[in-house]
């Protein structure tokens, strides 16, 4: 089976056994999907590429004796890994020619994420984009070891380390995140408490409304992939910001609406033009001021909000 060109099982029912079943490889495959989808777009921050490296895992996994696997999750875990380590890489190039900043892939997400605190702020779009500093290395024994607890003799089997470097990846990858972070975990009330302000000033107007729940030092970044409309720099400052914010808002059509969503474990905002998403705005929250704003306009990038992605750990 090895080197042939079986789809992922959940293009096409995957392969039967004679009562009807899924094969072992495939039920194996189904039962952890979720799980893997999130690993790989955790180290990815992009759900197409997620997508393609469970492919790619799914064509190796379907290739394996599985009478010499002795962990079925922890086997394609580390497939996943690999794919997902050799794919970070490559979209690290990509990067360095996209068209202005680049903002992780929103996911429409379902509201027991946001009950998984540890899981929501590893996918939110503040953890994603304090992920992106880190080497590909780096984020993939964060990732394994912070948010999903693998040990690290797996974690070394996975990223091609010792034991040993393996533990200090971790210590130094932690170290890294941990003065990028949000200062204080932020609740997913706090959180809708914040939009819902900035929902009414943004509907009013009011400049001072918005001035009064962004910091000082808030950063607004816009992706707009050179495809629609962003801003190409980030916008640094309540005062820039909150201009900004003013006149983009002031230019919406009257039939435009501003609708309140859960995007990567996080409540969110979502503008729509004749029903089709337009923009996917999500905020990151420091001691109850928002303290970042990362627009999503580039159409590539929406897809995945039209219905709710499952991730699990």
């Amino acid at each position: 089976m090895a080197g042939t060109s079986r789809t992922a099982p959940e293009d096409h029912g995957g392969s039967l056994s004679r009562d009807g079943r899924p094969d072992p490889a495939t039920e194996a495959f189904l039962a952890h999907r979720n799980l893997l989808f999130t690993v790989a777009y955790e180290m990815l921050g992009s759900a197409a590429d997620a997508e393609d490296v469970l492919q790619e895992t799914w064509l190796r996994w379907a290739g394996v004796d599985l009478g010499t696997v002795r962990d079925q999750r922890a086997y394609l875990v580390r497939i996943t890994t690999r794919q997902a380590l050799s794919r970070l890489r490559t979209l690290g190039r990509r990067k360095e020619s996209y068209v202005g900043p680049w903002l992780p892939e929103p996911l429409l997400t379902a509201p027991d994420v946001a009950q998984d605190v540890e899981l929501a702020e590893s996918v939110s779009m503040a953890m994603l984009l304090v992920l992106e500093t880190l080497m590909p290395t780096e984020r993939a024994v964060f990732v394994l070891r912070e948010v999903f607890d693998v040990g690290y003799d797996e974690i070394a089997e996975a990223v091609g380390k010792s034991p040993a470097a393996v533990r200090q990846i971790a210590h130094r990858a932690r170290a890294h995140v941990a003065v990028r972070r949000p200062r204080e975990p932020v609740s997913p009330a706090e959180t809708r408490d914040a939009l819902e302000a900035f929902q009414q000033a943004a509907e009013t107007g009011e400049l001072q409304r918005l001035l009064d729940i962004l910091a000082p030092d808030v950063v607004f970044l816009g992706d707009g992939g050179g495809v629609v409309q962003a801003v190409r720099v980030p916008v640094v400052g309540a005062g820039r910001v909150a201009r900004l914010l003013a006149v983009g808002l002031s230019r919406i059509p009257a039939a435009a609406s501003l609708q309140p969503a859960q995007v990567n474990g996080y409540p969110a905002l979502i503008l729509r033009l004749n029903g089709e998403i337009d923009t996917v705005l999500a905020v990151r929250i420091d001691g109850g001021l928002i303290t970042g704003l990362y627009a999503v306009r580039n159409p590539e990038k929406l897809s995945h909000m039209e219905q709710e992605t499952t991730l699990h750990r």
